[in-house]
């Protein structure tokens, strides 16, 4: 019944008219290779094999500092120099060194454990030493941002 109703509106219709057609279906989506989600026991992972120390930037850690100061992180601790904030980070490697994940253990800071990721992922760049493993391998690592004040 609806087919013969389309077919009388498709006739009637004037010359030169466009008859409205229905949008096709969007096309599927295609699969993608699922990134593991980091172990919850991150006692057992190795260290991530950094070849050099990451020379971290003064303004660096002000990022921090300035989010210690504007109240959005308070897991900041008093030293004898200053402050410091430690984040621990997992990091899924592949074997050519590269990231696939970085997980920041979150402490209520999210600008600071997504800041620290971000940290990580550009320090860190060809300057992992991953060889000995032929899968996608979880690590872990830590940073320290310290600044001077009272």
């Amino acid at each position: 019944m609806i087919a013969a109703l389309l077919l009388v509106l498709q006739a009637v219709a004037p010359p030169g008219v466009a008859t409205p057609v229905a949008p096709a279906a969007p096309p599927t989506a295609t699969p993608t290779a699922t990134v593991p989600l980091a172990p919850q026991d991150w006692s057992r992972l190795p260290v991530l094999p950094i070849r050099r120390s990451a020379t971290i930037q003064a303004n660096t850690s002000m990022y921090v500092h300035g989010e210690v100061m504007a109240g959005r992180c308070t897991k900041a601790v008093r030293t004898a120099q200053g402050w410091t904030l430690t984040l621990d980070l997992a990091v899924l490697a592949t074997p050519q060194g590269r990231f696939r994940r970085v997980t920041p253990r979150a402490i209520d800071c999210p600008t600071v454990e997504q800041y620290a990721a971000g940290v990580l992922v550009g320090t860190a760049r060809d300057s992992i030493d991953v060889d000995d493993t032929q899968v996608d391998t979880w690590y872990r690592t830590s940073m320290t941002f310290s600044w001077a004040g009272s």
